[in-house]
């Protein structure tokens, strides 16, 4: 079915079949969104998914948005808390507030390793019973992840009469569809969307991989909270922070997971380390591999060289970003990190590995340097590199995308489009076909 287009596009450069369109604008009827997806930060968790929470906040200047923020829960859950997820979530409250916004949590069904097949069923079956009064009062029905959110959205959104749109962060579609099963369900289901948004071109080229129509697929990027992610004066950051004013400091931001490449990180630093006495690493952010890096800072050769500073606020995450000369993220997969557009936003280049969206983010040496995945050798020469060799930070600033207000504007956009789509689809109107749009900056 053609898709409706909304405003004039172009084409994207280096991303055939991929089109670039400018924000357009709507009339004042506000789009009443449904958002489902367990991909949301909680008083349990504030730091968890906080860009996706950000984004639905800024939807929500624009749109009448009722947030799900669902949680995972099977028999004998609260007594497996220090080990599963569902028990990690299972003393959260059923109604908070999150960064302004009304949110609920309500439960749904999740049965460790088993259940695959019918998760999106079971998830959407606990839904259903809190959201069948809404048939009728939704425009749209927007998953955020694809399995089992996205899948559940679009069960959701044919009972409820409405549009549905799936929104993808990065391994979702990079790293879920590795298993057969998986990739099999999301092959019979994601196709149903009237919008796919993906937060990068390269995983909106998964999704038309996967079988979604390539007029649907849509890029919205995230956008960045310029108020405090701006440029600073290194020393002044150091000086706050109580930091040696002398010698590089290598940055890494993120959860404290293997699969975000921290044991090739600390064996990198242990190298420069031995040829640099003055360069220091800090690793902001906590999670199961904090016991790790807590050990390589009690060895002996680091003497004090390493900064645990732990999950931080905003604020203080720009401040250290501020202190360092270059920003690492070394993971083994990745949809589009925001760290690193924080990163160029405070000035700073950066040294990631090239997967995912990360190639579309650091898009010239300007920025900074791309490496293989688990190729200490290469993350070694990398850091060195961009750690000693002076560069401009205003010439990085320039390539920060935008702000939240603008992000929650273009995915407001898109969602109209999905109900477009979807109304043409239910009527049998006619609309003139569009090929799909990358909104970045």
């Amino acid at each position: 079915m053609a898709a409706t287009t909304s405003s004039p596009s172009s084409v994207a450069p280096g991303a055939p079949g991929l089109r670039v369109a400018a924000p357009d604008s709507r009339g004042s009827k506000r789009l009443r969104v449904l958002v489902v997806t367990k991909l949301f930060p909680s008083g349990a968790s504030p730091t968890f998914a906080v860009y996706n929470g950000l984004q639905m906040a800024a939807l929500a200047r624009v749109c009448d948005v009722d947030v799900r923020a669902t949680v995972p829960w099977f028999p004998g859950a609260r007594i497996l808390k220090r080990w599963s997820p569902a028990g990690q979530f299972a003393e959260l409250p059923a109604r908070e507030t999150v960064h302004g916004l009304d949110v609920r949590h309500p439960r749904f069904l999740a049965l460790p390793r088993v259940g695959r097949i019918a998760a999106p069923a079971l998830y959407a079956a606990s839904l259903w019973p809190g959201l069948r009064g809404l048939a009728g009062k939704v425009d749209v029905v927007l998953g955020c992840w694809a399995f089992p959110d996205g899948l559940a959205a679009i069960l959701l959104a044919r009972h409820l009469g409405a549009a549905v749109a799936v929104k993808v962060h990065g391994s979702d579609l990079n790293v879920l569809p590795q298993d057969a099963t998986l990739r099999r369900l999301l092959e019979e289901g994601l196709p149903k969307v009237d919008r796919l948004i993906a937060v990068s071109r390269p995983l909106g080229q998964r999704a038309i991989e996967l079988g979604v129509p390539a007029d649907r697929v849509e890029v919205v990027s995230n956008g960045i909270d310029r108020e405090i992610f701006k440029p600073a004066d290194r020393t002044e950051a150091r000086r706050a922070l109580g930091l040696p004013l002398d010698g590089p400091l290598i940055a890494y931001v993120g959860r404290l997971d293997r699969a975000k490449g921290l044991h090739e990180l600390l064996d990198a630093f242990r190298t420069l380390a031995q040829r640099h006495p003055a360069l220091r690493l800090a690793i902001v952010g906590d999670g199961p591999e904090l016991g790790k890096c807590q050990q390589a800072a009690a060895e002996a050769w680091v003497g004090g060289r390493l900064f645990l500073p732990g999950a931080l606020p905003m604020p203080q995450v720009a401040a250290w970003i501020a202190a360092c000369d270059v920003l690492t993220l070394p993971s083994w997969n990745e949809g589009t990190p925001n760290v690193l557009m924080e990163a160029f936003a405070c000035g700073r280049r950066v040294v990631a590995t090239s997967v995912g969206g990360i190639p579309d983010v650091v898009s010239s040496p300007e920025l900074g340097e791309l490496v293989p995945v688990r190729d200490v050798p290469a993350l070694t020469a990398a850091l060195e590199r961009v750690a000693f060799t002076p560069y401009v930070a205003e010439t990085l600033t320039r390539a920060a995308p935008y702000g939240w207000p603008e992000s929650g504007a273009r995915l407001r956009d898109v969602l109209q489009a999905a109900v477009d789509h979807h109304r043409a689809q239910t009527t049998g109107a006619v609309h003139p076909a569009g090929a799909a749009r990358v909104r970045s900056p």
